[in-house]
């Protein structure tokens, strides 16, 4: 008699209640080899592969593509095959599973299925310089996934490209691929949504032989019949209110991946920090042509954190101790459409201007791709969110533990400043500091933020 097992969604990274499923490499009756590709889960930290545990003949999937799967719970069912090559009971796979129950017992019910909104491909985001936004923190692990392109039905690809292929709406089959091996890159396939040569669901397109065909006349498609509109939600619940001029866009969907996390993050934070905030204005009129904002920024924070060390620190709030830094690994904050990331600049008082630079684009690139180590998104000192970049003078950033600080810089503007004389126009930046008050002195919290106006007051 055949042996059933079920294999069990394994934590993905340090503490990750759930992760989404990207995309199935088998379908149920597919008969798969130990630690061959399984599926495809987004975390909150990366898209990640997953391997069979087993060797046999895939008897259940619980959930489809953009379900959200707890840790722990049931992802697949299967039924062994002794002919096949099984990992030994005693050894160590990192993976939860066990013996599916007997046959008469029933079976877990499957997770509803996240409601799918077909989104239409949309140009790749402009090329921008360092995005911030309000910085949250990721819950990671020291365990880096590494991802290997892999053919699936013909194509190759790595798991992040596949998922934000998805999300795109990109057919990957019809993407022309440069990657190594050819296999379709991150930019094969945003190039691919950018010029629409690739959609999902748009018929192939036409052979060398029918450019010398006469023209068809063009067909006009019947409009598509949007679902009927209702004021309940799907649990039959008034849908809330929508203020004037806001439209709104169909029942509510769960969070998934890095949103997910962020707004558990969010919480945890908002229910242990005691958060007070300082604002002032860097005067940069000084400044030489060619000063990057984002380096002198980093600079400065580094000059405050080494005069006050109390910022540049952990606070434990359950032990009451704190642990000051002698480095300074600064969190930089970086907006996605995914979410929001918090990538560690390590070591930036060793850095100059040019490696400041580099390192914060190389990061944001690692992050773009999905490609960033999870050990990449925690360990930081103090953070950094510069959401001048898009608008905003002043914010209340919001800190996460064990940091003590973080640091806002708004958008640069002129202002009237009084000199001997009279008065000039000089540019500045507003600066918003805030801290954790039970671990810092609004003092301390004081004299920080004057050292970073004084750093940036120097020409270079």
């Amino acid at each position: 008699m055949s042996q059933t097992k079920n294999f069990n969604l394994p934590d993905l990274g340090e503490g990750l209640p759930d992760a989404t499923i990207v995309e199935w490499f088998v379908k149920e009756g597919d008969v798969i080899k130990l630690d061959e590709p399984l599926v495809s889960m987004e975390t909150a930290k990366a898209v990640v592969e997953v391997p069979s545990p087993f060797s046999g003949k895939v008897l259940k999937l619980s959930g489809g593509p953009g379900d959200i799967i707890p840790t722990g719970s049931v992802l697949a069912s299967f039924e062994l095959d002794p002919n096949l090559p099984q990992r030994a009971d005693g050894q160590d796979t990192g993976h939860s599973h066990g013996h599916a129950a007997p046959a008469a017992a029933p079976t877990p019910p499957p997770l509803p299925a996240a409601p799918v909104a077909a989104e239409a491909a949309k140009p790749a985001a402009a090329e921008r310089d360092d995005a911030g936004t309000v910085v949250g923190a990721m819950q990671s692990s020291n365990a880096v996934h590494a991802e290997q392109a892999l053919a699936v039905g013909g194509v190759k690809a790595v798991p992040a490209v596949r998922a934000t292929a998805r999300k795109l709406g990109v057919d990957l089959s019809r993407v022309r691929a440069t990657g190594t091996d050819g296999a379709v890159t991150m930019a094969d396939v945003k190039q691919a949504a950018a010029d629409g040569s690739a959609k999902l669901g748009a018929a192939p397109a036409p052979v060398a032989a029918a450019a010398y065909a006469a023209p068809a006349p063009a067909q006009v498609s019947a409009p598509v019949q949007s679902e009927a509109r209702t004021p309940l939600s799907a649990a039959g619940k008034p849908m809330r209110t929508q203020p004037p001029g806001v439209v709104a866009k169909g029942q509510p969907e769960p969070l998934k991946g890095v949103r997910r996390n962020m707004a558990r993050v969010m919480a945890d934070a908002h229910s242990k920090v005691v958060p007070t905030t300082l604002n002032d204005d860097a005067d940069i009129h000084a400044w030489l042509p060619g000063n990057d904002v984002t380096a002198r920024l980093v600079r400065s924070i580094v000059v405050a954190a080494q005069k006050v060390p109390a910022m540049n620190a952990w606070f434990d709030g359950e032990a009451l101790t704190r642990t000051l830094h002698a480095q300074v690994d600064i969190g930089i904050a970086v907006d996605t459409d995914d979410g929001l990331f918090v990538p560690a600049l390590r070591n930036a008082d060793m850095l100059d201007a040019r490696g400041i630079r580099e390192g914060v684009n190389r990061l944001r690139e690692q992050v773009e791709s999905r490609s960033i180590a999870a050990s990449e998104l925690s360990g930081y000192t103090i953070s950094l969110s510069n959401f001048g970049m898009f608008a905003g003078r002043y914010a209340t950033p919001v800190v996460v533990p064990p940091c003590v600080a973080i640091v806002g810089a708004g958008r640069a503007r002129h202002q009237m400043t009084p000199v001997m004389g009279g008065v000039e126009a000089h540019k500045v930046i507003p600066l918003s500091v805030t801290f954790d008050h039970r671990a810092a002195t609004g003092g301390e919290a004081a004299r920080f933020l004057r050292a970073m106006m004084d750093d940036l007051a120097l020409a270079s």
